[in-house]
């Protein structure tokens, strides 16, 4: 395993994120956002942790909407099992529905402390390294949910801060107003970037580069659209089926077409098109460590390879090049007209 600085910050991560979303299911309500119907078990999971760990990846990744808890339940348990707390970076996040009631979600002071402690209690620790606001709360005053986040790492319960999906605008406007205040800055973007979605080129990630920011993206194989298992005529595999998130970002003709090229430069090299697309994230520019999940063990041992692939320029070119823009797909961006409403 290769390791990295964690953006501008002292701390050290593993160049892979292990991905906790798929551990957890049962029976969700339609508003809990989980893995209905490809979800990992408890038990199974098991296995993944221990794959991950001995691999050398030092960095989870879960949220608290991820199956209602679940999934933080699992992570802390084997975590706390397999690992030393010392010898490992867990991240959590914030933002999602948690409940019926209007203040289980969002990025109130209210919720945000109450959501830190619940999933301090999930995970069986007592501080997680890294907390993230899972998305922009547009109804939130940004001054109000940055306040509570500084108070969450002040009392030692986080120790650092990290956003994710967002404008350019919004996280640069979330990173002034906590230096103007004196409170503890976002150290990292948890963005939407795959072979298939590079809008965040554009403003995001130069963005971060500049500021210090690590960038751990989420989804770098397109929710399992690049793994070459994905046909024009219909979907193979369980996932695929069943996941109508990933039809909707991922599914034009000039998707597939990047789909194809990751096809072509797998085959000449002898390995999976999952390791080149993973590849390809860890090598772009300003990339710290892409989240990577896996539902079966065979995957994640196979995803972990790509750590010492080294694309030729060659490659990179021949795996960029039938890329077509892409409107905002992973967070909602907010029109100009419901700005002014405000």
């Amino acid at each position: 395993m290769q390791f990295t600085n964690f953006g501008n910050t002292g701390i050290t991560v593993s160049r892979l994120c292990l991905g906790c979303m798929s551990y957890g299911g049962g029976d969700l309500p339609d508003w809990a956002l989980g893995t209905k119907g490809w979800h990992v078990n408890k038990e199974d999971a098991r296995e993944h942790f221990r794959i991950a760990l001995d691999a050398g990846i030092t960095f989870f990744d879960t949220a608290d909407v991820y199956s209602i808890g679940l999934s933080e339940e699992i992570t802390g348990a084997h975590l706390r099992e397999m690992a030393v707390r010392d010898h490992i970076v867990v991240a959590t996040k914030v933002h999602g529905v948690m409940g019926p009631s209007p203040n289980q979600r969002g990025l109130s002071r209210k919720h945000i402390i109450e959501a830190c402690d619940n999933s301090l209690r999930r995970l069986q620790m007592d501080y997680v390294d890294l907390y993230q606001i899972h998305r922009w709360d547009p109804k939130t005053p940004v001054e109000e949910t940055l306040e509570a986040l500084d108070s969450l790492v002040r009392a030692g319960k986080v120790r650092y801060l990290g956003a994710s999906s967002m404008a350019a605008w919004q996280l640069s406007k979330a990173l002034y107003t906590a230096k103007e205040n004196g409170w503890h800055r976002f150290v990292s973007m948890q963005n939407h970037y795959n072979l298939v979605y590079r809008e965040e080129e554009r403003e995001v990630i130069p963005l971060c580069v500049d500021q210090g920011l690590a960038v751990i993206p989420w989804s770098p194989l397109a929710r399992g659209f690049l793994t070459g298992n994905r046909r024009r005529d219909g979907d193979a595999t369980t996932r695929a089926t069943v996941d109508t998130f990933a039809k909707d970002m991922y599914h034009s003709e000039d998707d597939f077409l990047v789909a194809d090229a990751v096809i072509n430069v797998a085959k000449k090299r002898g390995v999976s098109p999952a390791q080149i697309s993973c590849a390809w994230v860890l090598q772009a520019p300003g990339v710290t460590a892409p989240i990577i999940g896996a539902t079966k063990a065979a995957q994640l041992q196979d995803l972990i390879g790509a750590v010492d692939l080294k694309l030729t320029a060659e490659e990179v070119a021949a795996l960029e090049k039938p890329y077509r823009p892409h409107p905002i797909l992973g967070h909602a961006q907010p029109s100009a007209k419901s700005m002014l409403k405000r």
